[in-house]
């Protein structure tokens, strides 16, 4: 792959690089009318597809879970979407975790519950009988002393009472009992209600597949489906299934049953115990559910998509294992989920990695705006992901009550919004922003090491490693190699050292390998880090000890982490604090930007004649930077990669502007012949344009914004609004959201006249930068923190004919052309949100009628979530005198 391919796929990127969208069924009570306006809808605004996501019925009357009339729905949606050229993917169950009425006792998902007796040197009868008829006893251990020093394993009888002789003082009976977790599907669609199933029992996924899965596969053909889905692993506290002593016998080489205790009480041995329990656990939940789901769906003709985290404690080498990885959760700078995944896909050399994005977006439903899917999508995109599915798309019966179903936690990104005409452009940016990111191989020079063995040994039975790795890490070191310029990726033991007799990483595939707080090592994984310094890398311990000689005993899996002379950057390990320095002294970024406030995130793809680069403005500042880039190149280009204007750059580097929430393209190439010739790249940006078009033109110097006058346009303004009279109207002009409800669009219309000279241009229209809100944390979910000029999207008209659609920064468009000599008619119409409108009492009220009506039928599945923050910072109009610049 070439910087000239990467060019071309700016100009014709690949469809299937477009944003799909989780599409939820509520009920499932769906109308086949609506199913095909919604495809229609989402095919107009460049969305690829839909996974469809059986949920909670939202009024009485739903039809049950895959009955024949779902499975007759399903049928038709899929073939609705390949006739529109979409996607579409289904979910293997309803709501979440997997689970149903099909799933019985002995395939629940199960825990370990301890019961814990003290007592003193007396005979006792102990009671064997289990709480609940599930429960299973695993066994049963006795301590002597307070606490005990030492526990001894009892054998049970086959029935009554354990009886206990006299002791010689205190102490005390362990009992350990293995019984279903009780965990119910979550968000579960009539008929679908029961428990979560064993994800460590591939005999009981199974049996899952083959009723849920056997149906949802008898209904769509597997030739109409992109991939089957399973979403992030939340089978809390499952840490037993049966037969699970030997396994644990098999693989580790010692009796479980016998050392038990340590699970729970600590001791001697407990550490090396943890690990290996959870090292089991792991192994079985990758044998168990995932390489079964993938199997299932490769005999089935399809593919399996797995959101690969959470509990069971699914390792991240263990997502190369399925066909289709995804992950979730924005944070540039943070060990998210979606960094999990991508790492994943790139140790596999997988181009595409997706993730599912706006996940509770500036909660609640309505309430975000296309500025707030801009910034998240890009944080994602600077995480390593390919391919976003939008989180989402709630199906609405055209006769629900007020504005119709949402979600109840999540935004509601459907043609409801006032802003949907701004859809198409943020779908277009997207798709071809994740296209170009496909295309050559990850760049990360940074190894972040993920410390399975204190964080197994740090936890009992059940646990998510993903989080637990994270919280060990904690945000500091993550967070200082992004904001350093350095791109990371994960790595575990199996990546490292290699599994089921892969060779393993190459040694000299990152320059860089970070420790972060690590104080035990596998042999294996200490050896492939000597490897490392060999082949000329860096191994940097932060706060831990420093890279490991290997001391433990001959064959011992673990080695405790011991100073060693050759750590690198020194013989000692590092603090959080001197950590950068310590990034610095051993090799510069690829690219280093200065003035970037820590905000402007870099990505990088090797090309096969350079490097692309992803630059983002993470905040809400413009950014003025200077870019150096490590390796000199014959040829430095930024791209809009929206329309693919080039700006040359002297080939060490130069400076650039990027605003707020924007996104360009660097191209460092050995190509010359790609350079521009003339461009000056380092003083002013290349202009924005409003409506993105054809990507492929090229920025010279005549075309570079100039520091020429400005006109104020301060009216006089007229003011049209729906079921209103035209009345004047002084800019700045906004209409809190509580006045907005009825209002969904406001048109500012003026005259402007312009002389000769004037009407030369270029003229470009500027709304100004708008304001700065700050990092208060309020409400859940990413939200981009501009009040924009516009509240929230301008549809500009000169004379009655479209010029261009207003935004995101910097929030210009260029009229050259179309303001003439003479008098014009400038029109701006602005649409905001449909909070207002959702949160109006008689919209809001019908939908909680409705929603009330729904819990009496089926019980209270969901809440909708912080209603009461529907209208913070809402507000419909121009925030900001416009400007006509001219040069």
């Amino acid at each position: 792959m070439t910087t000239a391919q990467v060019l071309a796929d700016l100009a014709r990127p690949d469809p299937a690089a477009r944003p799909m969208m989780r599409w939820w069924w509520f009920g499932p009570d769906v109308d086949r009318g609506e199913l095909e306006r919604e495809l229609d809808a989402m095919a107009a605004a460049g969305i690829g597809g839909v996974e469809i996501a059986l949920v909670y019925p939202l009024r009485p009357g739903a039809p049950d879970y895959l009955s024949p009339e779902v499975q007759g729905h399903l049928r038709f949606a899929a073939e609705a979407a390949r006739a529109r050229g979409l996607r579409c993917d289904v979910t293997l169950g309803s709501g979440w975790s997997y689970g149903g009425a099909h799933v019985g006792p002995e395939h629940a998902s199960r825990r370990i519950r301890w019961e814990r007796r003290d007592r003193g040197p007396q005979p006792l009868a102990v009671d064997l009988t289990p709480r609940w008829p599930e429960g299973e006893l695993i066994a049963v251990h006795l301590g002597d002393g307070l606490p005990p020093s030492a526990w001894q394993r009892i054998e049970v009888p086959d029935e009554g009472p354990l009886v206990l002789p006299a002791g010689r003082g205190p102490r005390t009976v362990l009992l350990a009992w293995s019984e279903v977790t009780g965990q119910q599907v979550k968000r579960a669609a009539a008929g679908s209600e029961g428990p979560v199933v064993d994800h460590l029992s591939a005999q009981a996924v199974r049996h899952h597949l083959d009723v849920v899965g056997g149906a949802i596969l008898e209904a769509v053909p597997a030739e109409l489906l992109g991939s089957v889905f399973s979403d992030s692993l939340e089978v809390y506290e499952a840490g037993w299934t049966a037969g699970l002593p030997a396994h644990f016998a098999e693989r580790r080489g010692y009796d479980l049953l016998e050392r038990l205790p340590l699970l729970h009480v600590g001791g001697e041995g407990a550490e090396q115990l943890r690990e290996d329990y959870g090292l089991t656990l792991s192994e079985l939940v990758a044998e168990g559910f995932m390489a079964t789901c993938r199997d299932w769906a490769e005999e089935h003709g399809t593919r399996f998509r797995l959101q690969g985290y959470g509990e069971p404690p699914i390792t991240l080498s263990a997502q190369r294992g399925v066909h289709l990885i995804e992950g979730e959760g924005a944070g540039w700078t943070g060990m998210t989920q979606t960094r999990w995944a991508s790492s994943a896909a790139h140790l596999d050399g997988r181009d595409v990695v997706s993730s599912e994005v706006w996940t509770w977006v500036h909660s609640p439903s309505f309430r975000a705006a296309p500025l707030d899917l801009l910034g998240e999508a890009h944080e994602h995109l600077l995480l390593g992901i390919t391919h976003l599915v939008g989180h989402g798309w709630p199906y609405t019966a055209p006769d629900a009550a007020g504005l119709g179903w949402t979600f109840y936690a999540a935004g509601a990104l459907d043609d409801r919004n006032a802003w949907w005409p701004a859809m198409p452009e943020l779908m277009a940016h997207l798709t071809r922003l994740s296209a170009v990111l496909r295309r050559g191989e990850p760049g990360a020079d940074v190894a972040l090491y993920l410390p399975y063995g204190d964080v197994r040994a740090a936890h009992g039975a059940g646990h998510d490693l993903w989080r637990a790795c994270r919280d060990h890490v904690g945000p500091a070191i993550p967070e200082t190699i992004r904001r350093a310029g350095y791109d990371l990726d994960l790595v575990d033991d199996d990546a490292l050292a290699g599994e089921q007799g892969s060779a393993g990483l190459d040694p000299a595939a990152y320059p860089i390998v970070v420790l972060p707080h690590v104080t035990r090592l596998p042999a294996a994984t200490a050896a492939w880090l000597d490897r490392v310094r060999e082949a000329g890398g860096h191994v940097i311990a932060v706060g831990g000890a420093a890279h490991p000689t290997v001391t433990s005993p001959a064959g011992a899996r673990m080695t405790t982490a011991a100073p060693s002379a050759e750590s690198s950057p020194g013989s000692a390990p590092i603090t959080e604090d001197g950590f950068e320095a310590a990034l610095r002294s051993v090799m510069p970024p690829p690219l280093t930007l200065t003035g970037s406030g820590g905000e402007v995130g870099v990505l990088r793809r090797r090309l096969a004649d350079g490097d692309l680069f992803l630059l983002a403005n993470t905040g809400p500042q413009l950014r003025t930077i200077e870019l150096a880039v490590r390796e000199p190149r014959a040829a430095l280009l930024l791209v809009d990669p929206d329309t693919g204007e080039r700006r040359a750059l002297p080939t060490t580097g130069g400076t650039h502007e990027l605003h707020p929430y924007q996104a360009l393209l660097l191209l460092a190439t050995d190509d010359p012949d790609l350079a521009v010739t003339g461009a000056d790249a380092t003083t002013e940006p290349a202009e924005p344009a409003g409506t993105a078009e054809p990507a492929g033109t090229t920025k010279s110097d005549e075309a570079a914004e100039p520091a020429g006058t400005e006109l104020p346009l301060d009216g006089p303004w007229t003011l049209h609004a729906p079921g209103q009279d035209p009345r004047p109207v002084t800019l700045p002009h906004l209409i809190p959201g509580e006045d907005a409800a009825a209002l969904p669009w406001l048109s500012y219309e003026c005259t402007v006249t312009l002389d000769a000279e004037q009407a030369r241009g270029p003229l470009v229209l500027d709304l100004g930068a708008g304001t700065v809100l700050p990092a208060d944390g309020a409400g859940s979910g990413y939200r981009a923190l501009l009040a924009p000029p516009v509240r929230e999207i301008a549809t500009v008209s000169v004379d009655g004919e479209g010029a261009g659609l207003l935004w995101r920064a910097p929030f210009r468009l260029d009229l050259t052309g179309r303001l003439r000599e003479g008098t014009s008619t400038l029109r701006l119409e602005v649409r905001g949100t449909t909070a207002p409108a959702a949160a109006d009492p008689v919209n809001a009220q019908a939908a909680a009628q409705e929603i009330t009506s729904a819990h009496e039928a089926y019980g209270e599945r969901f809440q909708q979530q912080e209603l009461p923050r529907m209208l913070d910072g809402v507000a419909l109009g121009l925030g900001a005198v416009p400007v006509l610049r001219r040069g």
